[in-house]
C-alpha cells in the first residue's frame, strides 16, 4: 500500500503514491478529442444520472442533491465515507439537475439557488471534471470533498488521523500513542508547491488534480486541508475557499476544472495539471460563467534586477476578482503568466514568501502585457539593510528556526518538537536553528537574546526589527533590553482564526520596529546585554492557542 511522499519535477512539487515512481497514468489526455468508447453514456436510475465513461469508471450523480452518490472503478466502489456522499462543502440539499450528451461529452449541472455546480465526463477517460461557480456567500465556504471508503488506501502520512486515538484540540487535531501528532489541516503543502493529491495502491491510484484557484482566496502560498483518513474512511480536497487563517476576501465566480482521476497507480496524465490544462471541447457546453482561452490574456516579464538570488522570487497577480502567480527565472528573473482573465492587476513580486515590489498592470483578452524590467528598490528589501547582527532571513517565512519545518505537519505539543524554550547567544553560529519559530503568551514568551556590542556601538541609539508573518488572538512583541522597556506596540491585521496550531504561519506579513536609546546598552563592552521578546495581548486561552506569533526574522541594525 502506498505512502506519499513529495516529488520535484521540473518546477512544481506533486504528491503521490510511492508505488507512481514505477507506473505511468492510465489516462486519455483532456487536450485532443478522444475516440468514442465502447459503452460511453448516461442512463437514469430513478434517483441518480448514472455515467459510465467507457473506460473503467462509472459514477454516479444524484438527482436531489448533486452529490456524486457512486465512484465505481474496475468494478470497485471507491464512494463512501461514514455513510456520506461526495459535494460542495456538506451537501447543497435541494437542487436542480440536468444532464446533457454532446458528442463524445456528457455535462451534469446543479442548480442550488445561485449557486451552479457541473460535472463533466469525457469517452475513454477515467476522470471526472468538476466546476463550481459560486455567485455570493450564500453558501459558507466553498470546498469539494471526495469521501472514500473506508480501507482502500493506507495512510499514516501527517495529514492523517488513522492511527490517532488521543484529541490534542478542538475535534480534528489528534496524536498518536508515540506523541506525534496528526490532522486534516497538516498538508504540509502551500497551494503553489502541488498539483495534486491523493493516495495510490500500486496498482489504482486516486487524485484530485486542482484548478489553477484563479477564484479562491489566500494567494500561491496559502495553506489549508487537502486529504485525511480515518476510521470512517477517507476525504480527498478542493479548497476554494476556505475562512480558517485567510488573508484576503473571498471571490466569486467560476472556478474550474479540478478533476477526479484514477489510474492505474501511477500519477494522473501531465495533460491534467493546472498550469497545462485546456478545455476546448468546454467551450461550448454552456457552463455559467465560463471564459475560453480566447477570452483570456498574458502578462509576461523580461527580467527582474534587485533580487537576491539565494532565494526564489515569484511574481502574483490578484484584484477582487482573481488571482494568479508564476515563477521568476533564476537566472534572470524572467516570468510569464497565462490564462488571466481582463482586468487591472496588482503585480507583486515576492522573494521567498515576502512581498518586496508592486505595481499595476492591465490584462486584455487576447492580448500579452509585457513588461520591461522590474527594478526592486534595494530598500523594499529589509535584508540588505546593514545589521550589527540579525537571525533568520527576511523571506517572509519562520524557515531556519527552531521547529520551522516540523510546524507545518504537527501541533506544536507534538513529541518530535525540540524545546519551545531556550536562550540565544549572538556569535554562537546556531542563531538561528535555536530561536523558536514560534512565540506564545503562555508557554515561551520572555525568550532571551544575548549580544555584544563595541564601544562605538553602544555609544549610538539603534533600531531594533522583529518581522512576523502571522499572530493568533493579537500577539505581539514588546521588547526590553537590559533595564529599557519598550511601548507595547498596535497589533497589526491578521486573521482571527486558528493558524500557529493547524500547521500555517501565512497571515499578513509585518515588520515591528523598536528605537532603543544609547542610554538601554551597557556601558560595559566586555558584558552581553540582554534582549528579551514578550508576547503581549488581552486576548487568548492557554498554552499554545494563548495569543502568538510566528517569527520572519530579527535583526539590530547599525
Amino acid at each position: 500500500m502506498s505512502e506519499t511522499a513529495n516529488r520535484p519535477l521540473g518546477r512544481r512539487t506533486f504528491v503521490l503514491g510511492s508505488a507512481a515512481a514505477a507506473g505511468t497514468a492510465a489516462l486519455a489526455g483532456p487536450l485532443a478529442a478522444p475516440a468514442s468508447a465502447a459503452g460511453f453514456g448516461y442512463s437514469d436510475d430513478g434517483s441518480n444520472y448514472v455515467v459510465d465513461t467507457g473506460a473503467s469508471l462509472v459514477f454516479k450523480v444524484s438527482k436531489t442533491n448533486g452529490d456524486l452518490t457512486s465512484l465505481v472503478y474496475k468494478g470497485t466502489e471507491y464512494q463512501g465515507y461514514g455513510g456520506k456522499n461526495s459535494h460542495i462543502e456538506s451537501g447543497l440539499g435541494t437542487s436542480t439537475v440536468t444532464v446533457k450528451q454532446s458528442g463524445s461529452t456528457i455535462l451534469i449541472s446543479v442548480a442550488h439557488g445561485t449557486l451552479r455546480h457541473y460535472y463533466a465526463a469525457r469517452s475513454g477517460e477515467n476522470n471526472v471534471y468538476l466546476w463550481t461557480n459560486k455567485a455570493d456567500d450564500s453558501v459558507s465556504a466553498t470546498r469539494y470533498i471526495v469521501r472514500v471508503k473506508a480501507g482502500m488506501f493506507l495512510n499514516d502520512e501527517p495529514d492523517s488521523y488513522t492511527y490517532a486515538p488521543t484529541t490534542v484540540e478542538a475535534s480534528d487535531v489528534f496524536a498518536k500513542s508515540d506523541g506525534q501528532t496528526r490532522s486534516k489541516h497538516y498538508s504540509k503543502l502551500r497551494v503553489i508547491d502541488y498539483d495534486y493529491i491523493g493516495w495510490s495502491t500500486g496498482s489504482v491510484g486516486l487524485y484530485v488534480v486542482r484548478s489553477n484557484h484563479e477564484k479562491a482566496s489566500g494567494g500561491p502560498f496559502y495553506r489549508s486541508l487537502l486529504r485525511h483518513q480515518s476510521a470512517d474512511g477517507g476525504g480527498l480536497y478542493e479548497i476554494l475557499y476556505y475562512g480558517e487563517n485567510q488573508t484576503e476576501a473571498q471571490r466569486f465566480g467560476l472556478q474550474g476544472p479540478y478533476v477526479i482521476a484514477f489510474t492505474d497507480g501511477g500519477a494522473p496524465s501531465s495533460a491534467l495539471y493546472h498550469a497545462n490544462l485546456t478545455t476546448p471541447w468546454a467551450d461550448s457546453l454552456g457552463i455559467s460563467g465560463y471564459v475560453a482561452a480566447s477570452g483570456r490574456g498574458k502578462v509576461a516579464g523580461v527580467g527582474i534586477t534587485g533580487r537576491n538570488t539565494a532565494f526564489p522570487y515569484t511574481v502574483g497577480l490578484a484584484n477582487p476578482a482573481a488571482q494568479y502567480w508564476g515563477p521568476a527565472r533564476s537566472s534572470d528573473g524572467y516570468f510569464s503568466i497565462p490564462g488571466v482573465l481582463p482586468g487591472t492587476y496588482t503585480l507583486t513580486v515576492f522573494k521567498g514568501e515576502l512581498a518586496v515590489y508592486s505595481s499595476s498592470v492591465t490584462v486584455t483578452a487576447g492580448g500579452t502585457t509585457t513588461l520591461n524590467t522590474l527594478a526592486i528598490p534595494s530598500s523594499n528589501d529589509p535584508g540588505n539593510a546593514s545589521a550589527i547582527w540579525r537571525i533568520g532571513d527576511w523571506n517572509g517565512s519562520p524557515s531556519g528556526f527552531k521547529n520551522a519545518d516540523l510546524m507545518t505537519y504537527a501541533h506544536p505539543s507534538d513529541s518530535r518538537a525540540a524545546s519551545w524554550t531556550g536562550n540565544v547567544v549572538i556569535g554562537s553560529g546556531t542563531e538561528t536553528s535555536a530561536f523558536p519559530c514560534y512565540l506564545w503568551k503562555d508557554v515561551n514568551s520572555g525568550i532571551t537574546v544575548y549580544f555584544k556590542l563595541t564601544a562605538a556601538q553602544a555609544a549610538a541609539a539603534h533600531t531594533l526589527r522583529i518581522g512576523v508573518t502571522t499572530a493568533y488572538a493579537n500577539g505581539r512583541p514588546q521588547i526590553s533590553v537590559n533595564d529599557w522597556t519598550s511601548s507595547i506596540p498596535s497589533p497589526p491585521d491578521q486573521p482571527s482564526t486558528r493558524s500557529l496550531t493547524v500547521g500555517s504561519y501565512r497571515g499578513n506579513n509585518h515588520t515591528f520596529t523598536y528605537s532603543v536609546p544609547a542610554s538601554a546598552w551597557l556601558a560595559d563592552t566586555s558584558q552581553y546585554n540582554v534582549l528579551r521578546i514578550n508576547v503581549v495581548s488581552g486576548s487568548g486561552t492557554t498554552s499554545f492557542l494563548s495569543a502568538g506569533t510566528s517569527i520572519d526574522a530579527i535583526d539590530l541594525l547599525t
